[in-house]
């Protein structure tokens, strides 16, 4: 595909480079989205590939290029060995993990930077303390942030399970306490299926994430998943960028974001906005971050996870800030006060929708890998950004996620920036595998989704 049907990335607004040279740990996409705030910066950008992405578009952005194994994810990208071998070799004085692989791994940032190579991120003790779910709920409930209600570590006593499900009361969702994107997560709605979903969770959990532990939390009907956009600078600050809704999910996974989010007065969202940013100030929290929460039917907020990185969804924030979030976490990981990048104001203009194409069946969800012999994106402007690891001809693993593009059409109102996107799907030309672009279409048509009434199990209702 033509290199310009992906839009810029906005202004990083700096003149010096924060780093000489960035290996970017992770591919398509992602990495060509990161290679151009590298770029954007000054810096050079060096990008690793498996043997399934040789030949990839992204590569062909990047200063360097270097092999880390053959394509099966824990050989290659989650490979870390191979990855702090590759920045050795490249003499890198940073890494970005870009997000999904090691991008939450507490133990490769803090290898990272025992070598003396910035992990552009936030610190390990950051991300450890996060990355487990049940000690992340604790941790921001004594700093005085709302927690849905829920349990710790399940033990493996199945009467402790019920007693615990019990103090709660059902329906509840397992969900394991190590990892994300929906994985093993699942609704009990009574006593006599907890146990079974239980250990379907751990089970899951075990094969994902190599942590089998789960807990349980109260599962609200019809509730919108709000988060926040923080970012923090090693000079104690963390300000809020406001706040997305993630309420479109399939199988608890998000495929339409917005932002703001919509049918929610900006007097309460800029509250909890706030307060996300106060807590994680107390806890000393120095770079990017996502604090995901549950907004139930009567607008209260509980706590559900904070991801300790980019997110997908960052771009509509992008869009209706006009900051560059990817090389403002860069600065801020160089060391670089908030103060300095960040302006002292930062309004809303606008509105922006995102949706996430995927190679899968749009009814049943499974991915759908495949060559790519028709791969047409419409061309990108200020109002409509396209980001894609792939081009025409190109094979769709089963290796890797299987996201083909993200498209994000930002308006002056939201009812603009829906019929946008919409105009934007409908001209995308992609024959070979399946995609999902009939149920992204579906959502947009549906009037529950276009008067704003979102929820999590609104997807679920749709049908294609």
């Amino acid at each position: 595909m033509p290199a310009d049907a992906i839009s810029e990335a906005p202004q990083s607004g700096r003149s010096t480079a924060p780093f000489r040279k960035v290996l970017v740990a992770n591919r398509g996409a992602v990495a060509a989205r990161v290679i151009r705030a590298v770029h954007a910066l000054g810096c050079k950008a060096v990008a690793v590939h498996s043997d399934a992405d040789a030949g990839a578009p992204y590569l062909e952005e990047a200063d360097e290029v270097i092999r880390i194994g053959p394509a099966p994810a824990r050989e290659s990208y989650l490979n870390q060995d191979a990855l702090l071998e590759a920045a050795t070799k490249a003499g890198a004085d940073a890494l970005h993990p870009g997000y999904g692989f090691l991008s939450e791994n507490e133990a490769f940032a803090a290898r990272t930077a025992a070598m003396g190579i910035t992990f552009i991120g936030p610190s390990p003790r950051h991300i450890g303390a996060m990355g487990e779910k049940t000690r992340a709920r604790m941790v921001m409930a004594e700093n005085g942030f709302p927690v849905a209600a829920g349990s710790g570590l399940l033990p493996a006593d199945p009467d402790e399970v019920l007693r615990a499900a019990r103090a709660i009361g059902f329906p509840v969702m397992v969900k394991p306490a190590g990892g994300g994107g929906g994985i093993g997560m699942a609704v009990a709605r009574d006593e006599a299926s907890l146990l079974r979903t239980v250990e379907r969770a751990r089970a899951a959990a075990e094969r994902s994430f190599a942590d089998g532990g789960v807990y349980l939390e109260r599962f609200l009907e019809r509730a919108r998943h709000v988060e926040v956009q923080v970012l923090g600078d090693r000079h104690g600050q963390v300000r809020h960028l406001f706040e997305r809704d993630c309420s479109i999910q399939r199988r608890h996974q998000k495929v339409i974001e917005e932002a703001p989010a919509p049918n929610l007065a900006r007097g309460p969202a800029a509250d909890i906005a706030q307060r996300a940013a106060e807590a994680l100030q107390r806890l000393g929290y120095d770079n990017i971050g996502t604090v995901e929460m549950l907004m139930g039917e009567d607008g209260s907020f509980g706590f559900l996870e904070v991801n300790t990185r980019l997110q997908v969804e960052h771009a509509v924030t992008e869009m209706v800030t006009g900051l560059d979030l990817v090389a403002a976490q860069i600065r801020a990981a160089a060391g670089e006060a908030l103060d300095r990048i960040l302006p002292p104001r930062i309004d809303v203009e606008g509105h922006a929708v995102e949706a996430r194409i995927y190679a899968e069946d749009p009814r049943r969800f499974i991915p759908s890998p495949g060559r790519l012999t028709r791969f047409r994106l419409p061309r990108g402007n200020a109002d409509w950004r396209i980001e894609t690891g792939y081009r025409e001809g190109m094979e769709v693993t089963p290796f890797y996620d299987p996201l083909l593009a993200k498209a994000v059409v930002r308006g002056r109102s939201r009812e603009e920036a829906i019929r946008g996107l919409r105009e934007l799907l409908a001209a995308v030309e992609i024959e070979g595998p399946k995609t999902n672009i009939p149920f992204l279409l579906a959502v947009l048509d549906d009037p529950r989704f276009q008067a704003g009434e979102v929820h999590t199990g609104l997807a679920a209702e749709i049908r294609v």
